[in-house]
């Protein structure tokens, strides 16, 4: 085998050249001879008939130096043959030899890392078993080339090369050097003066290479991108008034070692123009050309925009859409005057018909049923036509979930002038989703999750779903169905039955410590009943198995002596005590729901308010009404801003329960709380009534306690509130393309809010103070009371005080007996001996207790966030800071959530 590389330039030409000088030299003189015989020698794979068709040449016809010369220019173009030879004209008998160009073996591709071979082998003409000829090699080595330009690798560079094997084939190989990608090094703007290069170059969609622009892929050269740049460019300038803007050129520079691209864009502003007097010409009979000027956004004196312009004629149509007239065409009239600056606009309403819906076509629908897409529109056939209600069927459609992003109904000409054909064309979108997903989050540590769901089961709408849930603190099983459209009328149905272990949690310092389990069984029906487009009334019963415990072996003490141990309120609390035990609720509620988000998915205009009560006590256990509110409002903002403000709150009142001092007659577990997640800022439960109890050290009758300063000594318990409320405004900010396509998308927000209004609850034990020789109080060094222990005495179960032999008995020294003098194993037996006996009792040591938190004071904060499509998944990241707070809240700056699906 031979390798060599392919001469490229030239090779056809100077071959036939080399041929026919020679003859050209014997035969310019010569007369035309005649061709006694003809043939053709050399060819393996190529028919002699096919290379005599190539020519002019036969036998027993003449020819001349030029006929010959003529011939072997045609044979060497047929690309079937790398040589040609004609000999014998002297004597007429015309002898071809030829040499058949190779077979190609294979086709390789050395050196392409970012293109696959696949990828190129579709794109390149030159294939196993095909004729090789230099002319396909150097057509395949453009169209490779080109592919890399496409990615924006200007310097990359293509060898081609051939190595012969027998029987005439070959393998064509190609070296590509793929080089890096060809940056945009610079971005310079030429006769710009009113805005400055910067300003220009944050309009344009190609960024120059930057520490900036890390993230951007739009820092490679794009030739279709610098076109759009240009109408960028215009776009700006119009919508500022500048009318006459114009580019004059658009040059992209390659530099010398093809690795950045120098862009120059060469600009005439022109003068700024005004609006001059707007009107509107309207030929419709039904619309006041006056009053349709009046309620125009744009107003004599204000600076021309072309996008305002845009907007006005779509307001036009808009407004005339809503009368009926489906085809309303708006046409703005332009007149510039150059003198005064101004531009007089005129916008004429050609007449048209009022339309009525001759029918709606629904296609790309192949599972889910026409009548699931049919209740959701507004419209019906036969209706006059109305934009604001073809409207509102779009978003609703988009609110189902089960179709393409950004769906609209088109509309069409009818049969005839007053009739419309709207067309919804949709695109399903899979609508079954099994997830295993697993993660960290700060909130509850290690979390692993398993979920089906079906949102459009058999196509009808309905949604079938169960999961499992499980993290450190919490686990969940749960089935639910919802059937929309019950029995086909506007009635919406669901059910949920679920099983749910909570553990909660309170802080040992910074260390989170778990305090009762609560393990919810039962189920839930939910349905719905719209009172108007906007209005729905939904009601809901549930009915609840709640089982709240506490770890024994750490809350439990034998209080009385008895050996029976029951909850130690000094260990868990006196709420966590009230909280123990078994209970069932039994819930009927109302809600009133307005709703005219654009999406309930990721709404970025309109608003929601529900409106909710509760009331415990159809049966069960738990009695207590329960009011709520809940109010969001979106506003698309322009230039991809997101603007929402959202309000919460609630408050739970207790029908019945203790109405001893210290004791609220909502349970803890029914009670509102606020923190991590929905209150960044703050950790978990971080604001609003809490108990703190903080440990002694040292010896109060030697003057050296002091309240402990290890904050891992201080335990912490949120005892929630029976009023609460949230606000938060954010702003959710778009991002450059290159970020975009990572998935980001951060905002930045401000919270208020505070729970609070929970009866202060009894100390759990009431300590001395240590007085002086005077009567008076002792404190401490820190202006903390000087706390002696509580001495706790210890009876039996009919009430008789234990007793703690004396040492003097040598005997039964430091036994318990029920004896005040001697001694008696029993309570059955007698007492003997003389000693004399103390009581007994424990010994709890002193702890510094204080109520926090519970006020209306707003507490807010403030921060930034960003949730991001990553590679392992979805992750939400948020810096918050807490800007007004009080004692007893627990701060938190970073929270983070991430998972994955597999």
């Amino acid at each position: 085998m031979l390798g060599a590389s392919l001469l490229l330039c030239g090779t056809t030409a100077a071959q036939a050249a080399a041929q026919t000088a020679p003859l050209a030299d014997r035969a310019r003189d010569s007369k035309p001879k005649l061709a006694r015989s003809l043939r053709v020698e050399g060819v393996q794979r190529v028919e002699a008939q096919t290379v005599l068709s190539y020519t002019k040449l036969r036998a027993g016809e003449p020819y001349t130096a030029e006929t010959v010369d003529q011939a072997i220019r045609d044979l060497l173009a047929s690309d079937l043959l790398a040589d040609v030879e004609i000999e014998g004209l002297d004597k007429g008998d015309l002898i071809i030899r030829v040499r058949e160009n190779p077979v190609i073996n294979r086709v390789i591709y050395e050196g392409n890392n970012r293109l696959k071979s696949e990828k190129i082998a579709k794109e390149v003409k030159l294939a196993p078993r095909q004729i090789f000829t230099r002319t396909a090699v150097r057509a395949d080595v453009a169209r490779i080339l080109e592919l890399y330009r496409r990615q924006g690798r200007f310097a990359a560079n293509v060898q081609p090369k051939m190595v012969s094997l027998e029987q005439n084939r070959v393998d064509v190989i190609f070296e590509i050097k793929e080089g890096p990608k060809s940056k945009v090094r610079q971005i310079n703007i030429i006769g710009n003066e009113v805005f400055s290069d910067g300003e220009l170059r944050g309009e344009m969609a190609t960024k120059a290479s930057s520490l900036k622009n890390l993230l951007s892929s739009n820092t490679s050269y794009d030739q279709d991108r610098l076109a759009y740049d240009q109408q960028k460019l215009r776009q700006f300038y119009l919508t500022n008034g500048y009318a006459e803007f114009r580019v004059i050129s658009a040059v992209a520079e390659l530099t010398p070692d093809k690795r950045d691209f120098i862009i120059t864009y060469v600009v005439e502003e022109g003068p700024r123009y005004k609006f001059g007097p707007v009107t509107v010409d309207s030929a419709i009979r039904d619309f006041n050309d006056k009053k349709l000027a009046t309620a125009l956004s744009i107003k004599e004196g204000q600076w021309y925009n072309a996008k305002a312009v845009e907007d006005t004629v779509e307001q036009l149509s808009e407004t005339a859409g809503a009368f009926g007239y489906a085809f309303a065409d708006v046409r703005p009239e332009f007149q510039r005057e150059r003198e005064s600056l101004t531009m007089t606009m005129n916008f004429r309403m050609a007449e048209a018909n009022r339309t009525y819906v001759e029918r709606i076509d629904i296609t790309g629908n192949r599972q889910t049923q026409d009548k699931v897409i049919r209740r959701e529109l507004r419209v019906a056939e036969g209706d006059a036509f109305n934009t604001f209600l073809v409207k509102r069927s779009q978003d609703r459609i988009n609110s189902l979930g089960y179709f393409q992003e950004k769906f609209e109904v088109e509309r069409k000409e009818g049969s005839a002038p007053d009739r419309v054909v709207l067309s919804a064309g949709v695109e399903e979108k899979a609508n079954g989703e099994l997830t295993l997903s697993a993660g960290f989050s700060s909130l509850e540590s290690f979390i692993v999750s398993a979920s089906i769901r079906q949102r459009n089961f058999r196509g009808r709408g309905q949604t079938l779903s169960a999961s499992v849930d499980y993290s450190s603190y919490s686990k969940s099983v749960e089935l639910g169905f919802t059937e929309p459209y019950l029995f086909d009328s506007n009635v919406a149905l669901g059910g949920t039955i679920f099983r749910r272990d909570y553990n909660a949690f309170n802080y040992v310092g910074t260390d989170r410590s778990t305090t009762y389990q609560q393990i919810s069984t039962g189920f839930q029906l939910v349905a719905g009943v719209p009172l108007t487009e906007n209005w729905t009334l939904s009601g809901r019963y549930s009915l609840t198995k709640d089982d709240v415990s506490l770890d024994t072996a750490t809350f439990y003490s034998d209080t009385d002596g008895d050996g029976d141990t029951e909850c130690d309120p000094l260990k868990a609390g006196t709420y966590y005590c009230q909280a123990v035990g078994s209970r069932i609720t039994s819930l009927v509620g109302l809600s009133l729901i307005y709703d005219s988000l654009n999406s309930r998915l990721r709404p970025s205009r309109g608003h929601r308010l529900v409106l909710g009560a509760d009331f415990a006590g159809l049966g069960g256990d738990v009695r207590y009404l329960r009011g709520r509110f809940d109010a969001d409002k979106y506003w698309n903002v322009g230039k991809g801003f997101i603007f929402s403000l959202s309000a919460e709150g609630g408050y739970i009142h207790g029908l019945e329960g203790s109405k001893a001092e210290g004791v609220d007659p909502v349970r803890i577990t029914d009670r509102f709380y606020l923190g991590e997640p929905q209150f960044r800022g703050f950790d978990i439960r971080g604001i609003g009534p809490r108990v703190q109890r903080t440990s002694y050290t040292g010896d109060p009758a030697a003057g050296t306690q002091l309240l402990s300063t290890d904050t891992s000594s201080i335990t912490d318990d949120a005892l929630g509130g029976k009023a609460y409320y949230l606000g938060k405004a954010e702003l959710e900010i778009p991002l450059g393309a290159g970020a975009a396509e990572l998935g980001l998308r951060p905002s930045i927000f401000i919270q208020a809010g505070a729970v609070f209004n929970t009866t202060r609850p009894a100390k759990t034990v009431e300590f001395e103070q240590l007085k002086d020789s005077s009567g008076n109080l002792v404190y401490n060094a820190d202006g903390s009371p000087t706390l002696l222990p509580k001495k706790s005495y210890v009876y039996d179960s009919s009430g008789n005080p234990y007793y703690v032999v004396a040492s003097t008995d040598t005997t039964n020294a430091g036994l318990t007996t029920i004896c005040q003098v001697g001694y008696a194993a029993t309570s059955t037996d007698p007492c003997t001996g003389t000693s004399l006996n103390t009581q007994y009792y424990t010994e709890t040591a002193p702890f510094y207790e204080t109520y926090l938190g519970d006020s209306p004071k707003p507490r807010i904060s403030v921060g930034f966030g960003v949730n991001w499509n990553s590679p392992f998944g979805p992750l939400r990241l948020d810096i918050a800071k807490d800007i007004i707070s009080i004692d007893g809240d627990d701060p938190k700056l970073f929270t983070f959530n991430i998972g994955t699906q597999f």
